[in-house]
């Protein structure tokens, strides 16, 4: 009887699939040592992280709402107690949360430091721990966080974190979280400002830039200023606080700048600048002939490396509305900004039919909701059910605006 013999090709030798399984490997061995000799630390001060989070905050991915001058501004005005995390394998530090305590309806919910004034956050992640980010046991350290922050807070509440930013997943993604109702708006800045404009409708938006350019040239034209000065720019933002409460006012709304830590915090801002980086810069149309002098519309934005955030913005609806001078501010503020180094000018959260208009890119945003406490499983059930409801209410606009009025007519 003979025998058939079936020879199996012989596989080619890929040395380099070989050569990037071993690092893969090797990376995922290095994460779970990491994992195995991660300490949590919590301290009640900024101060003995300085020179370490100021190191981490050179990433131009980590957020400027964690960066050491925004969280040390708001901790003046605000005076929480805090319990910042900090995140370290042997004598390296991995990652810094910047997290304050605030309390609620008897409830103590740890959150990042002036989260309700962010617009993006992402924590401070050293570079290698960032890298293999997405392979952390994402349970051991949700189990960590939790015995580090016992006896401190009920829920650990992680407000507007993109699960990736820029291509970086981040470190937080596997904690449980809640999609958050409000997503933020980004344009990115190309070489040009014609380039730019080509992401959006350039033609009808160069119309509208005609048209409006024409109403303010027929009143005596317009400056658009942003002042060197920190005593012209602390003016400017005191005329936001001005315009911005007239339009609470008008809506039935709660102004959220009207308490005096809010304006401290924001004060403190303009006078944080680290080379190229600041944290509140104001930027107003002024009018010129009848309206000498005036301001039309203000803004104030932030930066960190090439990432320029739109913090606020007000209009005087006494003034030229018909010209729509807050989005006539806007092309001013994003045509001046392009070879300064920025890649991206970032509307910030909530959903304006203006960020549409200019931003061709949407980002959801996560909660990170923690419980800590037997109290802190019912707070975090409640926190998602009403996000959850929010967004819901959001994606129907007819139920949305219903909403609004409701809003207005009972506060």
């Amino acid at each position: 009887m003979q025998t058939q013999r079936h020879d199996v090709p012989e596989q080619p030798f890929d040395a380099a699939a070989q050569a990037e399984a071993g690092i893969s490997r090797l990376r995922q061995l290095s994460m779970k040592l990491a994992m195995a000799e991660l300490e949590i630390e919590l301290f009640d001060t900024m101060e003995p992280l300085e020179a370490e989070w100021r190191r981490l905050e050179r990433d131009d991915l980590s957020s400027l709402h964690q960066s050491y001058d925004w969280c040390s501004s708001w901790v003046a005005a605000f005076r929480r107690p805090l319990a910042i995390l900090r995140g370290r394998c042997g004598t390296h530090t991995a990652f810094i949360l910047p997290v304050e305590i605030v309390s609620s309806r008897g409830m103590r919910i740890a959150k990042f430091i002036g989260a309700d004034h962010s617009n993006i956050n992402t924590g401070l992640v050293s570079d290698a721990f960032a890298e293999d980010s997405g392979l952390l046991d994402s349970h051991k350290l949700a189990a960590r966080l939790r015995t580090a922050l016992a006896g401190k807070a009920d829920l650990l509440l992680l407000q507007n974190i993109p699960l990736e930013w820029r291509s970086r997943r981040n470190m937080l993604a596997g904690l449980p979280m809640v999609q958050n109702q409000n997503h933020a708006y980004q344009l990115p800045l190309l070489d040009t400002f014609e380039k730019t404009l080509q992401q959006l409708n350039a033609k009808s938006r160069r119309k509208k830039f005609r048209a409006q350019s024409r109403r303010l040239e027929a009143i005596g034209g317009f400056d658009y200023i942003a002042p060197e000065a920190s005593s012209e720019q602390h003016e400017l933002l005191d005329m936001f606080f001005h315009l911005k409460s007239a339009r609470f006012a008008s809506l039935g709304l709660p102004d959220v700048f009207a308490d005096a830590q809010t304006k401290a915090f924001l004060h403190g801002l303009i006078d944080k600048r680290n080379g190229d980086d600041f944290g509140l810069e104001m930027r107003a149309l002024r009018l010129k002939g009848d309206y000498e002098g005036r301001i039309a519309a203000l803004s104030g934005i932030s930066r960190k490396g090439d990432h320029v955030i739109c913090q606020f913005g007000a209009i005087d609806e006494d003034l030229i509305a018909d010209a729509s001078p807050g989005e006539f501010l806007f092309w001013q503020m994003i045509s001046s900004l392009h070879g300064e180094g920025v890649a991206l000018f970032d509307f910030g959260l909530g959903d304006q039919t203006y960020k549409r208009s200019w931003a061709p890119i949407e980002t959801d945003h996560h909660d990170v909701v923690l419980p800590i406490s037997g109290i802190g499983v019912a707070a975090g059930a409640a926190h998602r059910a009403i996000t959850r409801g929010k967004a819901f209410i959001k994606a129907r606009p007819g139920l949305y605006k219903f909403a609004q009025n409701i809003r207005a007519k009972f506060g």
